[in-house]
């Protein structure tokens, strides 16, 4: 056989190009899309109104510097409150495995909504025993009501996310740390914790973007955050832009979080590419 009609043999098939009933789908569904954006970006540029945004602008800038407070605060405290819990979770002892079970059962299936409601309307509705607490000039700043929230539902995800991360690393890594004779806290922080943040970054990414998303609901509880600046506008100029611009503002923050995401994974991961 010579050596051309050997590379025939081995030459991997070229895809197929013909046009399905699904590529014909695909095609039409985007250009739906395209157009639509395309008359969006259309709409802003005729209507575009100069005095209205230099008006309003630094509202719409005050408030999303608020929504940035409100969530990069209560991920943080999240954040550490999420280790004990995530513990606990799987403690031997059943007095600090149900108490975190139940919580972390509460905050993933009950409405982030709702748990800002009961804390800012129901907490804040015990006015007299929080002032002997000397507690109320917590519970009425809404706020304050929106980070406690905020952070007790998020604590509940990370301590999942964090939990199930550390499970998946092998319990041969465990298991050759102790014949090597190290401290199971050195093991946890120097072998396994680096190999569960892998795995957690992706979930830890998805529930940033949620929460930066989720934050709108504060405006309802008179917090003046991004959202809430929007609120505002519209009701003084009952021009639907206003709301274009913040959903405009979201986007932008949800793609810068999601690109910076994934440039961390490809840092963290570039060992295992090798």
């Amino acid at each position: 056989m010579s050596t051309a009609s050997r590379l025939d043999v081995i030459k991997p098939p070229e895809p197929s190009r013909a046009w399905t009933k699904q590529r014909i789908v695909g095609y039409f569904l985007v250009s739906l899309w395209g157009l639509a954006a395309l008359g969006l970006i259309i709409f802003l540029v005729r209507a575009w109104n100069p005095e209205l945004f230099s008006r309003y602008a630094p509202s719409y800038f005050s408030g999303l510097i608020i929504t940035i407070q409100l969530v990069g605060l209560s991920l943080l405290l999240g954040a550490l409150l999420s280790l004990p819990i995530a513990y606990a979770r799987d403690a031997t002892s059943k007095w600090a495995a149900w108490p975190s079970y139940m919580y972390v059962y509460f905050f993933r299936g009950t409405p982030l909504l709702a748990q800002t409601f009961l804390i800012y309307y129901g907490v804040g509705s015990f006015k007299s025993p929080l002032e002997a607490l000397g507690l109320w000039w917590f519970f009425r700043d809404a706020w304050y009501c929106a980070l406690l929230a905020f952070t007790l539902n998020t604590a509940a995800y990370q301590a999942e996310i964090l939990r199930g991360a550390v499970k998946s690393v092998p319990s041969g890594q465990w298991e050759g740390a102790d014949s090597l004779g190290l401290p199971r806290l050195l093991t946890f922080r120097k072998i396994v914790l680096p190999q569960a943040l892998i795995v957690a970054l992706r979930p830890y990414g998805n529930e940033i973007i949620l929460m930066i998303k989720g934050s709108a609901i504060v405006a309802i509880i008179t917090v003046y955050d991004l959202m809430g600046e929007t609120r505002r506008a519209y009701s003084r100029t009952f021009d639907f832009q206003t709301y274009l611009w913040a959903a405009i503002i979201y986007l932008a923050i949800v793609e810068t979080l999601r690109n910076l995401i994934e440039w961390i994974e490809r840092r963290i991961t570039r060992h295992l590419k090798r």
